[in-house]
């Protein structure tokens, strides 16, 4: 691929359209976006807006932090809403203190960035944890919080202004071929190269592709408090002992498997929805809660106040906020990869699928996104 001006057409006006679109804007090429709806509503704007790079298994973990760096530039040439305030595990057993102190000394051989803290430390620096219960934290300073649906509204147009990104939005394509793309109004552009960034809608493109690929939709359920009263701050966003089976950084500790096995055993209602509970707060000083995880054929529309009802258990048991008022609730519904950290396929020459970051798309878009665009131009 060459860097004069190669016209590159992006299907997906989300996270991972938009990272694509500036990728390979920054190599040179002339990319136009199309959008099916008015602007992104999809699971881009619905996430807990935690840009969260150590969650990732080491490999990645470079690839989160060239995406801080990214994200670094666009908060700066745009000035959006963020807050550098880092991450902590607060955890309240001895099973998962156990994974904590494990990963601060097998993570640390690995380049993660990681500080374990005692009950004290994290009382004293975390005012939404409650007193006298937790067992240990584990700190790290590369999160930040953004609001999702700023963004999403204020991507675009750095794209046009830094880049030239022209963006077709209320445009559904319809077809995809080598060189061209066609929409439902009946127009076809030509391309160089395409990008189908569509997030979990497998069926409008290329179905059978996606139906012999790795890939699953997954449904979360979150939550919104009230403003928290007299600009209450929240600290470092948090995550509870439930997450170390979640984030696959974890994977690395031997003691995981005793975490597991317990949670299995004594609350096998959270594995059944794929419970583990975070909280965020947002620039309004609400703060955002969640998350469940549920797949494929057991993903209904309606969402379900059972999950909600264990979350909140969860979350009550760790957390301490002035106001518990839920404002808000929702749900967002991405594409997962079974296997690996993302998919891509390439079923017609020059057209290209990305997809399957699963909750990661946030945090690894811009990251992965740079790193395609890279290897293509290095092997010119």
């Amino acid at each position: 691929m060459s860097t004069n001006r190669n016209k590159v057409g992006i299907v997906g006006g989300g996270i991972v359209g938009l990272a694509h679109a500036w990728a390979a804007a920054r190599a040179g090429c002339e990319v136009t976006v199309f959008e099916r709806s008015d602007k992104a509503r999809g699971a881009s704007v619905r996430n807990f807006g935690m840009f969260w790079p150590f969650g990732q298994p080491a490999e990645l973990y470079p690839v989160g932090l060239r995406s801080r760096e990214l994200w670094l530039e666009f908060i700066e040439a745009t000035g959006i809403y963020h807050r550098p305030s880092g991450s902590v595990h607060v955890v309240d057993h001895n099973d998962e203190a156990a994974v904590l102190e494990e990963f601060s000394k097998l993570g640390g051989d690995l380049g993660y960035e990681c500080e374990l803290w005692t009950r004290s430390t994290v009382e004293e620096r975390c005012p939404g944890v409650r007193r006298g219960v937790a067992k240990a934290g584990l700190f790290s300073p590369t999160e930040i919080n953004v609001d999702p649906r700023e963004v999403l509204a204020t991507l675009p147009g750095f794209l046009t202004k830094k880049h030239g990104v022209k963006f077709h939005w209320s445009t559904t394509v319809v077809e995809a071929t080598s060189g061209s793309l066609r929409t439902s109004h009946g127009d076809k552009h030509a391309f160089d190269e395409i990008f189908v960034c569509s997030g979990h809608d497998f069926e409008t493109l290329f179905p059978e592709v996606f139906a012999g690929a790795p890939l699953k939709p997954c449904k979360l359920q979150m939550m919104r408090t009230a403003p928290q009263p007299g600009g209450w701050q929240l600290g470092p966003m948090l995550a509870s002992g439930l997450t170390l089976r979640h984030y696959a950084n974890f994977a690395i500790c031997p003691s995981l498997k005793d975490v597991k096995a317990r949670i299995a055993r004594e609350m096998p209602e959270l594995d059944r929805y794929g419970i583990h509970v975070m909280a965020s707060q947002d620039r309004n000083g609400g703060i955002v809660l969640g998350d469940s995880h549920e797949y494929g054929a057991d993903i209904e529309i309606f969402d379900k106040a059972e999950i909600d009802e264990l979350m909140i258990r969860e979350l009550r048991k760790l957390y301490t906020f002035p106001d518990w008022t839920i404002a808000e609730r929702w749900h967002g519904i991405y594409a997962k990869n079974t296997d690996g950290a993302e998919f891509r396929a390439e079923p017609l020459p020059g057209v290209h699928i990305a997809t399957g970051l699963g909750g990661a798309g946030m945090t690894m878009s811009f990251g992965l996104a740079d790193r395609f665009f890279t290897h293509r131009l290095s092997a010119v």
